[in-house]
Formats: structure tokens, C-alpha cells, sequence
């Protein structure tokens, strides 16, 4: 499959991403535009999405900076960008396993300037 762009946009912060070809990433690009309000935790947001997709086999807890990636237990988009609550050195841990379907191209330090309660929009760039 063809490589497959996104853009992420909180506010005025307008931050492109690459998925790839997982069933994870599939099911989200199927459901694109898709909206939420953000939550922050650590250096991570995340906000709940109408994507019900299972725990891939190489699903972790132990992402890098700038993954994107889909949290199963709470249907959550997540954007990975630093430390969080759960690291235990600078490498960011999400709260459980996450399938990672993508990275942002671009600063993902970026979205340090995103508020909890911002609105934050998915689409596909066109």
C-alpha cells in the first residue's frame, strides 16, 4: 500500500504524520475526519475516538518520542512526544500496551503547547 499522510491540527498547530499499513492504522484512516478534546498526561495526549481496534501482537508500553499510536482499553489516539507518568527514564511509556500505527513528521515537541480541552482533528491530507 501506498504510503498514507495525516494531518493533526490543536488549535492553531498544524503537525503532519505517516501511518502505516497495520490493521490499527487501517481502521483509523477508514474513520478519518475524526475529532476530540485532548487529554494530557506526561508529554502524551490522547482523547477517545469511535475506533474499536484489538491489541496487536506487537503491541508495548515502551514508545519513542514523536509515535502515534492507539490505546484498546480506552479507544484513545494517542501522540507520544516525551516523558510520561509511567517513564522510568526519558523514553515515553504509555499506561499499558499500545499498537504504534504511525510517527509525526515533523517537532512533535510541539504539542507541548496543547491545552487539556483543546479540540483536536484528524484528517487525511490531502
Amino acid at each position: 500500500m501506498n504510503e498514507r499522510s495525516i494531518t493533526i491540527s490543536a488549535g492553531s498547530l498544524e503537525i503532519g504524520a505517516i501511518i502505516n499499513d497495520s490493521n490499527t492504522a487501517n481502521d483509523i484512516w477508514d474513520s478519518l475526519p475524526i475529532s476530540g478534546s485532548a487529554n494530557v498526561w506526561g508529554d502524551e495526549i490522547y482523547f477517545a475516538i469511535s475506533v474499536d481496534a484489538a491489541e496487536e501482537p506487537d503491541a508495548s508500553d515502551l514508545v519513542s518520542s514523536g509515535d502515534i499510536a492507539f490505546w484498546p482499553p480506552g479507544n484513545a489516539f494517542c501522540i507520544f512526544f516525551g516523558r510520561t507518568p509511567a517513564s522510568t527514564d526519558e523514553q515515553p511509556r504509555a499506561a499499558s500496551p499500545v499498537n504504534v500505527f504511525g510517527n509525526i513528521d515533523g517537532d512533535e515537541k510541539l504539542f507541548r503547547a496543547v491545552a487539556p480541552g483543546t479540540t483536536i482533528t484528524i484528517a487525511a491530507k490531502q
